[in-house]
């Protein structure tokens, strides 16, 4: 929606990734500088079972230190931030931080970074600062100019004739000349919406993925698009040439899938942050609904199941029952509540979410997707639904052990022979588990 009237972008997909194990990217060594806790200790075993397999984050754990003013690269930050807000009252952005964020993506030109920084967070505008951790691209061009290299009249959608000649395409164009204007050695964004996530093949997406920018992200709303659940869009994933039902596209598990889609296109070269709105994105129309805490927590962690390195939230209401273009400041009722609270899991879990994947340590049956991670020797699984109606889902576990705690739900499960289930009541649950007993496979 990004500060406009105009019908959202979205996105697509769902049982297409039911099952998932995550394994999109090859294993890769450790790089030298990992933390120890990462590494082989001089005792640990050289041989591992068979298909066990360290994955590494999407460009290492290192991947921002490259920048000029970065965000950290330390293991216990993991970026979380807001979309397109203002910083110039110091309460307002202690508002912010008090609900987990630490980055804006985007903020309004007259905004304080001397007050950003102090705050602990960073900055990511459209134009340039000494003071910001990144450089922002136009966003959703995608979906206003199109994906070609014909001239660009200097014109933003809404504001006139775009593209040379006009009916012409130049996406690629915008990106290049935005790109030129970033200052030296900063790290470039972008974001992406429906014409990279759906409507274009794979080599005219990739043309914007691929070298226009360092960091990327899609906005495909899920929840609350009216529109994305057609055949045009969410419904023209591979194997759904139609409409798709609320119970396939309403769906926590397609924001995943979302990142999927990024990480294909990059090959798991660099990040990918996720989006997940916060409120009513879309003006008062049939099917625009506004998202609830629970949909909003299982978003988020279908994300970071499926590989990515950071969340944005999108922070303004265009309908409901409180139209602003400050949800997390403004409105009352679960939303604050309910991203504060996931934040808190996400700051808590950042050294685990910052480690490799233990790709095929773990596999499942039932309607999860799931991803392993391995952290200071010990294993944690996470996992959240990606059916509706949820189900039973038994996991099995290659490096062992004794019981899987259930993180913030006060349980522990016994593991017997490897294997332990859990029932997922619905389609927005999500489990988090630390593996007691067991080994790190040999890694």
């Amino acid at each position: 929606m990004k500060l406009r009237t105009t019908a959202l972008l979205g996105a697509v997909a769902l049982a297409l990734i039911a099952g998932a194990t995550l394994s999109g990217g090859s294993p890769t060594s450790l790089p030298s500088g990992e933390p120890p806790s990462h590494r082989a200790s001089p005792t640990a075993p050289t041989t591992h079972p068979p298909g066990v397999a360290l994955r590494e984050i999407d460009g290492g754990p290192g991947y921002y230190s490259r920048f000029k003013n970065p965000i950290p690269s330390e293991p216990h930050f993991f970026p979380v931030g807001v979309w397109f807000e203002s910083a110039l009252e110091k309460d307002y952005v202690a508002k912010d931080v008090a609900a987990g964020l630490n980055t804006y993506v985007v903020l309004t030109a007259d905004s304080d970074f001397d007050l950003i920084r102090s705050s602990g967070s960073y900055a990511i505008p459209t134009f340039a600062s000494d003071k910001a951790s990144g450089f922002a691209l136009a966003d959703e061009v995608d979906m206003w100019a199109g994906a070609g290299d014909a001239a660009w009249t200097g014109k933003f959608a809404g504001e006139g004739p775009i593209c040379t000649p006009e009916q012409a395409k130049c996406g690629y164009t915008v990106q290049n000349q935005l790109r030129s204007l970033a200052p030296p050695g900063v790290m470039t964004y972008a974001n992406y919406g429906k014409g990279v996530t759906f409507w274009f093949s794979d080599e005219q997406a990739q043309s914007f993925i691929n070298g226009q920018q360092d960091l990327v992200s899609a906005d495909n709303y899920w929840f609350t698009d009216p529109y994305i659940c057609a055949k045009t869009e969410g419904g023209a994933i591979v194997g759904y040439a139609r409409d798709l039902t609320d119970e396939e596209c309403r769906l926590a598990a397609n924001y995943g899938w979302t990142v999927e889609r990024l990480r294909k296109l990059n090959g798991g070269k660099a990040p990918v942050w996720a989006f997940v709105e916060a409120g009513h994105p879309f003006e008062n129309s049939p099917g625009a609904t506004t998202i609830t805490g629970p949909e909003i927590r299982a978003a988020v962690w279908s994300s970071l199941i499926h590989g990515a390195r950071g969340i944005v939230y999108f922070n303004h209401s265009f309908g409901g029952a409180c139209i602003t273009q400050h949800v997390l400041r403004d409105c009352p009722g679960e939303t604050l509540p309910a991203v504060t609270a996931v934040n808190r899991q996400i700051k808590e879990l950042a050294p685990v979410l910052n480690s490799p994947f233990l790709e095929g340590s773990t596999t499942a049956t039932g309607p999860v997707d799931y991803a392993a991670k391995l952290y200071n020797g010990k294993v944690f699984v996470f996992a959240g639904a990606n059916t509706a109606s949820g189900g039973v889902a038994t996991f099995t576990l290659k490096c062992g052990g004794s019981s899987a705690v259930v993180i913030d739900e006060n349980r522990t499960i016994p593991i017997v022979d490897g294997t332990f289930s859990d029932t997922f009541a619905n389609g927005n649950a999500v489990h988090l588990y630390t593996i007691e007993g067991g080994s790190s496979c040999g890694f």
